[in-house]
């Protein structure tokens, strides 16, 4: 499924600088994987460990750029109990390798705004500090749930996506609540009905869903 004109033009300048890109360290011994999701103003690190699965942290927020670096204002940090940190300057270096995709549908910030019941729509509000946010761009997917107030993190997991005729599939590479988890593959059914993601199939639980995501246009 295409979005309209309108918004394939809106998403194409909005993504026009947007990156996927990934390096790995050494830590304690293991190989740890850093992969950056950015766009136009927002920067996700996440860091885990392949094999065997192991998720280390994830940190995100609003971002600016001098030079060649960018400082972060975390919304989310999971690791804020024992860091502290709120901001951070990340400077990209040789090391970061572009692992972006091709662009795909659902390219975008999109924040849980609701489930549809037998009774119908129900609604949340989506500018309340609590927040359940899918980051989706060129192939990689993550979902975080924060609170922008407090930076107080509540779970993350993500890895890889494909969408193709209504069907959207996702590969997880890492979540935090479990890692035996890694390598399950999900498909779901999707739409797109004005700025809203109808995103509907079986949660990782195998529970029946279908969820409302509102495209967070900031």
């Amino acid at each position: 499924m295409r979005f309209q004109l309108f918004s394939l033009f809106f998403l194409n300048i909005i993504f026009i600088q947007a990156q996927v890109y990934t390096f790995q360290t050494n830590q304690n011994g293991k190989r740890v994987t850093h992969r950056i999701l950015m766009d136009q103003s927002y920067l996700v690190e996440t860091q885990f460990v392949s094999d065997p699965p192991e998720f280390i942290l994830t940190r995100g927020g609003f971002y600016s750029k001098e030079g060649e670096a960018f400082i972060v204002n975390f919304e989310f940090n999971s690791n804020f109990e024992k860091d502290g940190i709120k901001q951070l300057v990340m400077n990209r270096s040789k090391d970061w390798t572009k692992t972006s995709k091709k662009t795909m549908d659902l390219n975008g910030k999109w924040l849980m705004a609701g489930r549809m019941t037998d009774q119908g729509q129900q609604r949340r509000d989506i500018s309340r500090p609590r927040k359940t946010m899918k980051f989706l761009l060129d192939g990689y997917f993550q979902w975080i749930a924060f609170n922008t107030e407090t930076l107080d993190f509540f779970g993350s997991g993500g890895g890889y996506y494909t969408t193709e005729n209504g069907k959207y599939t996702e590969h997880i590479e890492y979540f935090s609540r479990d890692n035996s988890r890694v390598g399950a593959v999900l498909p779901f059914e999707y739409s797109l009905k004005g700025s809203d993601w109808h995103h509907q199939g079986f949660s990782s639980k195998g529970d029946p869903m279908h969820e409302i995501w509102s495209l967070r246009i900031q």
